[in-house]
């Protein structure tokens, strides 16, 4: 486990292309926060890093959009596929999205408890932003927040980082199963 601080959406960025170093067909990435907590940005800078065609945007409303890589060679032309699981309720209707977990780099949000045999190895990033942080909530804690966030997904003008006032995310990356036993590819980074 590694953690580390973010204070600005640059930094967000240098973390995401960071991690794109490290991922290959196959790969699944996890990464839980409110809404705003930098989970586009850091999925943004994972694509840009990968090479991909356009630009990352939320899939919250279609749930998974695929984004192709601009082929380099045949090693490194695994698309990125980012899904939103808010709305889905069990791994079921995960496994109802028929992603090519094999044949792509995969990063999904809100997806706790929806991964089980998916892959033995995956990396998670919890990113933690100043509760009540730019979403017009008020203070309180995350998980009573979470719900709300997500449904005032409409309201939210802007990707992550979209309060006036920039505040630090606190950022935990986690590595389970054999592929990400060793973190120390993120020592640059950490605190």
């Amino acid at each position: 486990m590694t953690r580390c601080v973010v204070d600005s959406p640059e930094r967000m960025a240098e973390l995401g292309a960071l991690i794109a170093g490290q991922l290959a067909a196959g790969d699944l990435v996890l990464l839980n926060g409110e809404l705003g907590a930098g989970k586009t940005t850091l999925t943004r800078a994972i694509g840009a890093a990968l090479g991909i065609r356009g630009t990352v945007t939320s899939p919250t409303f279609v749930l998974a959009r695929t984004h192709p890589r601009l082929e380099r060679s045949a090693t490194d032309a695994a698309p990125l596929v980012h899904v939103d699981a808010y709305r889905l309720g069990s791994a079921r209707e995960l496994d109802d999205l028929d992603i090519d977990f094999a044949a792509s780099i995969v990063v999904v949000e809100w997806g706790a408890n929806l991964l089980a045999g998916v892959s033995e190895s995956w990396l998670t990033v919890d990113i933690v932003r100043p509760t009540g942080a730019g979403n017009g909530l008020g203070s309180g804690n995350a998980a009573d927040h979470a719900a709300a966030d997500h449904a005032a997904a409409d309201d939210f003008a802007a990707d992550d980082f979209a309060e006036e006032t920039i505040e630090p995310r606190s950022v935990t990356v986690t590595g389970f199963g054999p592929k990400w036993a060793d973190l120390g590819w993120l020592d640059v980074f950490s605190d």
